[in-house]
């Protein structure tokens, strides 16, 4: 089950979704209801478990504002393992409009524009901040295929009271310039308390680096669930 960020649809996950289906796995990429303004994260949550249906042996991903989604689907659905993308880590009660303040976000993204010496317009800039990775013909792509997001789901708090009772991992891109890594590998320990696995690659990393992100998802559901399940079979 793939979880998209803010302002994104399946289309996202199309070209790591081909990378684990070849890999053997059945892939859901679901489709939020993200421009709905009557949608919050429970809504959310509704559609990403009407997409599982009767799946089993789940292993959920989420990215950057899906992160805020994907530990409500595991509280709903048996799932085995949640990996966190690039992710904004959330706190019981915590809005997702509250989420950037109370993390210390904007210091850190100042922190980041004075070391890599970037002018206001560099740091407000999609190419220089998301798409530095990608081709122009995918950045076109990705452009058409964005979505409007609505702003109903900032509003509300995260309605779970603690971390579902799944095996949890974050994995962090090093050359996220959205998500700097130095305050995504702090924001992880201390709201997760765990240590992050990390990989190249920026913040859209399914889109610039998709055989290499399917590559280190292995590897994380295979250390998580041991070698027995290391091969999976194909739903029929």
């Amino acid at each position: 089950m793939l979880i998209p960020p803010a302002g994104s649809g399946p289309w996202y996950w199309h070209l790591l979704a081909g990378q684990l289906r070849d890999r053997g796995h059945d892939v859901v990429a679901v489709d939020l209801p993200c421009a709905d303004d009557s949608a919050g994260l429970t809504e959310y949550a509704d559609a990403a478990v009407r997409a599982i249906g009767d799946r089993t042996d789940l292993v959920v991903v989420a990215q950057s504002f899906g992160a805020f989604t994907g530990p409500l689907v595991c509280d709903r659905v048996d799932a085995e393992l949640l990996v966190l993308l690039t992710p904004m880590v959330p706190s019981p009660g915590e809005s997702p409009g509250e989420w950037w303040e109370n993390t210390g976000y904007a210091h850190a993204r100042q922190v980041q524009a004075e070391r890599e010496g970037w002018t206001p317009e560099q740091d407000g800039d999609p190419g220089v901040i998301f798409f530095h990775e990608l081709p122009p013909p995918l950045v076109e792509e990705a452009t058409a295929n964005a979505r409007d997001q609505s702003g109903t789901p900032f509003g509300r708090p995260w309605p779970l009271g603690a971390w579902p009772e799944v095996p949890t991992r974050a994995l962090l891109c090093r050359g996220d310039r959205f998500f700097p890594i130095d305050f995504l590998r702090r924001l992880v320990s201390d709201r997760l308390g765990v240590t992050p696995d990390e990989m190249d690659g920026g913040h859209p990393v399914a889109l610039s680096r998709p055989r290499e992100l399917a590559d280190r998802l292995e590897e994380i559901r295979r250390e998580v669930l041991g070698v027995a399940r290391a091969t999976p079979t194909r739903r029929r």
